[in-house]
């Protein structure tokens, strides 16, 4: 196996290969542009959901920051891309690209900037990677590691992000989180303010962010390393390898643009304090001091009474106090203020579900996973289903949220399996036979599902060589076998030994679950 993978390899890279549209050289590139396209245009939205949702309150500043990302994307080395660029509600300084040019900043690290050459600087090296297709270069190599690892028999763990998302939709979020080689940051940087010339920006700009970023890094703040500096990683070089980029590409206009980024940036700014609060009362609630994070969210509100996402937390507050039905009505108004983020549907789902509101907790939950498909949302709706006694979507809402890695995952393969497992124990549990030293056959049960059986009925066959049955019998594994785990091994009754020519072939009959 592991031959025939290095074989695919190595004739993988005769065929191939693709010019960088930025730089021109040849380099290796299993996808297609038109699948780029079709992973930037898919998985867009799935990963703004992920990451805070779009912020709406200032659509002017939207529609400023996508202006300056167009005037840069139309002289770059790919300016027919489908670029599109938002902001999102996310306190959390970040920003990355999609195949294809499609753009998210976040609020957080627009806050941080002081004029536009700075923006342009975020922006510019956002289009290089998505021009220069670093994404699906990303990709391709996560690829090969892995079936180069499937072929040795490892496996690769999941991040934590994957926890909650299942589906298509976590690839987005890979792509969003994973961290830029520094060939790639650097090619990034240089070719940036290639654009940021051409555009007539001062380069200074982006020499200025590099030196932001390497200070802020090594003040070790938390929400960096949480955000932009865990897929951009910042280094001395980054700043001294601009240094030189200014001397390469002299801009035409020198253009810093401060007073019309601040005037741009005016009702943002106003409403720092706001986000500030809220972001202090999420972390009280960490801290279970739900009081005075309700002191925090009230500041917050108050501040800006129009921000969604502030009942939301407000709602949490009184989620994590035990007032369901005070919560309840956060969540309400926070869908009211913006109908078009899924957390706040699937905490009012589960707010109604608990408040036995059940129909309205399905819509609730089935908006939530139209916008964003989660374990949380998969698994509620299987509970629901199997409490109404519709058997048949538990186990689909189930089957969905056992996708996914962490405690939602594993509860729903448990649930799962006690509803699949009695009627399809060959799905869960495996026979196997060995012959020992001698020649007799024996014969041990694996029982891959995350749930207890006991009472394993088999059906053993005797088959000669030409296929004919010669003998059957039935017999039980009384041992109880866990999650897993395999039984201890005994003599298959079947053949105390394996004549010449003939096979064993073993079938699961049923399975009791351990109760």
């Amino acid at each position: 196996m592991l031959r025939l993978l290095i074989i695919i390899f190595i004739a993988s890279l005769t065929t191939a290969c693709a010019v960088n549209p930025v730089t021109g050289e040849q380099q290796l590139m299993f996808m297609s542009e038109s699948e780029d396209a079709q992973i930037g245009q898919s998985q867009y939205k799935p990963a703004q959901q992920s990451q805070g949702g779009i912020y709406y309150l200032d659509p002017e500043l939207t529609l400023y920051v996508a202006s300056v990302g167009k005037k840069l994307a139309a002289v770059s080395d790919s300016p027919n891309l489908p670029y599109e660029f938002v902001i999102l509600n996310n306190s959390v300084p970040n920003a990355w690209a999609l195949p294809s040019g499609k753009i998210a900043l976040n609020r957080g690290l627009l806050i941080k900037l002081k004029d536009e050459s700075q923006l342009a600087a975020v922006l510019s090296h956002e289009i290089v990677h998505a021009a220069a297709r670093h994404s699906a270069q990303r990709t391709q190599q996560g690829l090969i590691i892995q079936t180069g690892m499937m072929g040795l028999g490892l496996a690769i763990e999941g991040n934590d992000y994957k926890d909650m998302i299942i589906g298509g939709a976590t690839l987005g979020t890979d792509l969003t989180m994973a961290q830029y080689g520094q060939a790639h940051e650097l090619e990034s940087d240089h070719y940036g303010m290639k654009y940021m010339a051409k555009a007539g920006y001062d380069l200074e700009g982006a020499v200025e962010l590099q030196k932001l970023f390497v200070a802020l890094s090594n003040n070790q703040q938390s929400s960096w390393f949480q955000g932009l500096f865990a897929s951009h990683p910042p280094s001395q070089n980054r700043v001294d390898e601009n240094q030189k980029n200014v001397l390469i590409y002299p801009s035409s206009g020198n253009y810093r643009g401060k007073d019309v980024f601040q005037k741009n940036m005016q009702y943002l700014l106003s409403k720092t304090s706001a986000y500030t609060a809220q972001d202090n009362a999420i972390a009280l609630i960490n801290k279970k001091n739900l009081s005075q994070a309700l002191i925090e969210i009230e500041k917050a509100i108050q501040k800006e009474p129009n921000e969604a996402s502030f009942y939301a937390t407000k709602g949490d507050i009184y989620t994590a106090q035990g007032k369901d039905s005070l919560a309840l009505k956060q969540y309400e108004q926070s869908v009211a203020l913006f109908p078009e983020q899924f957390s706040s549907y699937l905490k009012k789902g589960i707010a109604n579900e608990k408040l036995g509101n059940i129909e309205q907790a399905k819509k609730d939950l089935a908006r939530s996973a139209q916008l964003l498909p989660t374990s949380v949302a998969a698994l509620q709706l299987g509970n629901i289903a199997q409490s109404q006694g519709d058997q048949r979507n538990a186990m689909r809402y189930y089957g969905s949220a056992a996708e996914a890695e962490g405690a939602n995952g594993l509860q729903a393969r448990i649930l799962l399996a006690k509803l699949e497992l009695p009627n399809q124990p060959s799905k869960y549990i495996k026979i196997k036979h060995t012959l020992d030293k001698n020649g007799e056959l024996y014969v041990y049960a694996e029982n891959q599902s995350e749930i207890s059986v006991i009472e394993i009925e088999v059906e053993s066959s005797l088959i000669d060589s030409k296929g004919i049955i010669k003998k059957t019998e039935r017999w039980k594994i009384k041992q109880t076998v866990r999650p897993k785990t395999r039984s201890r091994a005994q003599k298959d009754p079947i053949a105390n030994a394996l004549p010449k020519g003939f096979k064993v072939k073993a079938k699961i009959l049923s399975a009791s679950i351990v109760k």
